[in-house]
């Protein structure tokens, strides 16, 4: 089986969509205009999606308080270091940065709705891309 889409219930879909089309390749799939919102983002390779909504049958986490440990949205970043100075001028935030002894770097950044965001350049990629 292969993985379609995660879900996030936050607190401006709208907004959030446009920024992860602008700054991290992301295309909007399919897009409600009304609430929910709920929004389809693909990945710039196709092959899986994220949707976002506000749905007011629960509360929307308080990712920003989350550590980014208990929940993250990663992606392949083939330069972070580039990649971290272009997304906190657009309004990210850092949250660490770890190059490891086996040459992978990995970036944990928060987007400004505070969900964690991480960007991996792997010594050996864990996927075929």
């Amino acid at each position: 089986m292969k993985i379609e889409h995660v879900a996030f219930n936050v607190e401006d879909p709208v907004s959030m969509a446009n920024w992860y089309e602008k700054h991290l390749g992301m295309r909007v799939v399919r897009q409600q205009t009304v609430e929910p919102y709920m929004t389809f983002l693909a990945d710039d390779g196709n092959q899986v999606m994220i949707e976002i909504y506000k749905n007011p049958a629960d509360a929307v986490p308080e990712y920003r308080n989350m550590d980014p440990l208990i929940l993250h949205l990663a992606f392949v970043s083939e330069n972070p270091s580039r990649d971290k100075i272009r997304l906190l001028e657009a309004g990210a935030e850092l949250v660490s940065e770890m190059h490891l002894d086996d040459g992978s770097h990995l970036l944990m950044m928060r987007d400004p709705w505070g969900l964690a965001l991480q960007f991996c350049k792997r010594a050996k990629p864990m996927l075929s891309l």
